[in-house]
């Protein structure tokens, strides 16, 4: 069979799966909606947070930025994998045992005011919309080359598919089918990256492939290979980095504090019946992230090595068919700037880029002799049609592609509806509403959600990394420190906690629109004009350390939060039964 004939049995009969598990376990209750009963496994909730972690982003992305940046890419894995330990260790046990529904719960009780609810409501819908501008940009580009769509309508399909399930069995729905996106993803991701490390270095664990001798008979490793194609194509070597010291130690620690605030994997461990649930729960969770994080590197140097040389100096009209198919998806393009038939691939952008900031193909950059656009988000769905793997292992990573950006995509939306119905309606605009009325405006929320989801998937301020990067900036400005300070520091008032989330958010955020977006300039600003040398990617890290000064400032000059507030705080920190030790 095909490869689109693969695909739509595979895709087909994951996406029966879950809308099937969704509709088995739909929500009937608001407990249901926001945290599945409270009553899920640890087994369970930690397969489920592993799905809701590992994004399009971890499962299409991060491999394809490691493949183009090299060592410079490292910093993705090292945050993101050192931000769920953080996770795991400093905030998951407190947050169950606190007892709330949502992060803009545990803030606006713990700092007793509306105010400080509506802030937090405000950073999580804007953290929470800015990744899921990715995942449904990742369903995009999935369906665009498999199904043979453009990636618009890609995006409509993907929004069409979560709103079903997300809005049907809310948490308790989210977890099952997690349950099952995960084992879908993390077969989808291993089954190529055994193949094809069998295949390039003959050791069937990529992670050892990924340092193993090729076994071509050339008696070369795969690093040094791949280093001297990077180089003699112009590009700097796979295994050093251009990156400074300071971008490198700012975005690693925006991205593990920016886990710790994300929202959507928080509101996971209110699901489990009790704290040492939670903690197990993050373990297990840790352990099946692991895998998929280990292997990536593995997986971009395979796909980065096959790729150059398939397209590098080949004739244009004997390139395979899997190029082909992706030139169609507007994510490979070839200009013949020479007009000599080949494929010049060397460093330099291709294209020039047009007044909206996206590439235009219609003009060729002239100003070097490279003559091929890759969008970096291809490399892992194209890496089994590269290395000529069969069509069903293919037609398995699209599924897992999807399994990805849907699995997160539906749990930032229960985060955006439960914003809005629980904190934003339930606590404050209307705190009459029956539990049905409140069920209703989660799920019309949903709907809301999904469209402007949909709309940002369409029209991307980047590549998915990248734009997941930025949520995760935003996460580490707003709510990290609120966090920490919340559980840590019991003389943390209100006062301190508003005017640090709001500094921090607001300086992230025009941070992002001047260096990233371009909002305040005619172009792009260029790198040389970074505050301090740091990407926007990276800025997450100064505008947290704002928020601490800030919020720790203002507190010393207004009043302590009241005696009861302390309470929780001093109780929150005590493990479970040890007063019950201490009294006998």
């Amino acid at each position: 069979m095909d490869v689109q004939t693969w695909t739509y049995i595979l895709v087909g009969i994951t996406f029966t799966l879950y809308i099937g598990i969704a509709i088995w376990s739909r929500a009937g209750s608001t407990k249901d909606f926001y945290v599945a009963g409270g009553g899920v496994s640890p087994l369970a909730n930690g397969m489920a947070t592993a799905a809701d972690w590992m994004s399009a982003a971890s499962f299409i992305s991060m491999a394809g930025i490691i493949s183009f940046a090299g060592y410079d890419g490292a910093v993705y894995l090292m945050g993101w994998t050192g931000g769920y330990v953080l996770l795991a260790l400093l905030l998951a046990p407190y947050l169950r045992k606190f007892g709330k529904f949502t992060v803009p719960d545990f803030i606006g009780d713990r700092y007793y005011s509306k105010t400080a609810r509506i802030v937090a409501v405000f950073c999580a819908l804007l953290v929470s919309f800015t990744y899921v501008a990715g995942q449904m940009r990742g369903v995009g580009i999935v369906f665009s080359r498999f199904l043979e769509v453009d990636i618009n309508t890609g995006v409509i399909i993907g929004m069409l598919i979560v709103l079903f399930y997300a809005v049907l069995g809310g948490m308790k729905g989210i977890t099952y089918t997690q349950v099952a996106q995960y084992c879908v993803l993390i077969f989808a991701f291993m089954v190529p990256a055994i193949f094809i490390s069998i295949q390039m270095t003959g050791n069937p664990i990529p992670q050892l492939g990924f340092g193993g001798e090729l076994n071509d008979g050339s008696g070369m490793y795969l690093l040094d290979k791949l280093d001297g194609l990077s180089t003699q194509l112009g590009f700097a070597e796979y295994t050093e980095g251009s990156k400074s010291t300071i971008d490198i130690f700012a975005i690693t620690l925006a991205l593990m504090v920016g886990t710790a605030g994300l929202p959507h994997v928080i509101v996971r461990f209110f699901t489990v019946k009790r704290v040492k649930d939670a903690r197990k729960s993050a373990g297990i969770a840790l352990l099946l992230i692991v895998i998929l994080y280990t292997t990536a590197p593995a997986v971009a140097a395979f796909a980065r090595t096959n790729m150059i040389e398939t397209v590098s100096d080949q004739p244009y009209e004997e390139v395979p068919e899997w190029f082909k198919k992706w030139e169609g998806t507007e994510l490979v393009v070839f200009t013949d700037k020479n007009s000599d038939g080949n494929i010049q691939y060397l460093a330099g952008d291709a294209f020039l880029k047009g007044d909206d900031g996206k590439w235009d193909f219609n003009q060729p950059n002239l100003n070097n002799n490279n003559e091929l656009y890759v969008d970096r988000d291809i490399m892992v769905l194209a890496n089994p049609e590269i290395a000529k793997l069969p069509n069903w292992v293919i037609a398995l990573v699209a599924a897992g592609g999807l399994a990805a950006a849907l699995s997160t995509a539906a749990g930032l939306l229960l985060v955006i509806s439960s914003s809005v119905s629980h904190d934003l309606i339930k606590k404050i605009i209307k705190p009459s509403i029956s539990e049905k009325g409140e069920l209703i405006a989660a799920r019309l929320s949903a709907v809301g959600a999904v469209c402007v989801a949909g709309y940002f998937g369409i029209n991307p301020p980047g590549f998915v990394a990248a734009v997941v990067a930025l949520a995760f900036g935003l996460a580490a400005a707003s709510f990290f420190p609120a966090i920490i300070l919340g559980i840590f520091y019991k003389r943390m008032n209100k006062e301190g906690a508003i005017a640090g989330m709001l500094v921090g958010i607001v300086s992230m955020l025009l941070y992002m629109m001047k260096y990233k977006l371009g909002w305040f300039d005619a172009e792009l600003p260029d790198k040389s004009e970074w505050w301090f040398g740091i990407s926007p990617e990276g800025f997450g890290t100064i505008a947290m350390m704002l928020n601490f000064i800030v919020s720790i400032t203002i507190m010393k000059f207004t009043k302590a939060p009241p005696q009861e507030v302390q309470d929780i705080v001093e109780d929150i920190r005590i493990p479970s039964g040890a007063k019950e030790a201490i009294q006998h």
